[in-house]
């Protein structure tokens, strides 16, 4: 269970820009917003990464407050890096539903995150 946990901890660090509802891209990568002071990443204090175990915990929180076919249709196409007709197909859905689906999960975690002082 621990590679899955990492493998959605790494899809939504590298998917967090599409979280904007404008679909707007920043020049930033995800874990600089977490606090990385970019001197030196390899070595961290207690804090920052105390900091940062916490805030992977209120995006998993996130998630699992998502709809079910939201959390379903999310976790294919971002965690499990289906295509939009394969997720479909898993899901017993159309595409359209999927990329409905999708929509209102990445809408309902950008609200979410936003509420928990995440800065987009």
């Amino acid at each position: 269970d621990w590679f899955r946990r990492q493998k959605t901890r790494n899809a939504l660090f590298s998917n967090y820009n599409d979280f904007g509802p404008d679909g707007e891209e920043e020049s930033s990568d995800f874990l600089e917003i977490l606090g990385s002071d970019g001197d030196n990443p390899v070595t961290e204090s207690a804090q920052d990464l105390f900091s940062r175990t916490e805030t992977v915990r209120e995006i998993e929180s996130a998630l699992q407050d998502l709809p079910g076919r939201q959390r379903e249709a999310f976790l294919l196409r971002y965690w499990e890096e289906l295509d939009v007709a394969e997720t479909a197909a898993a899901m017993g859905c159309s595409e359209g539903s999927v990329k409905t689906h999708c929509s209102r999960a990445i809408q309902a975690l950008h609200k979410a995150l936003i509420a928990k002082g995440f800065k987009p």
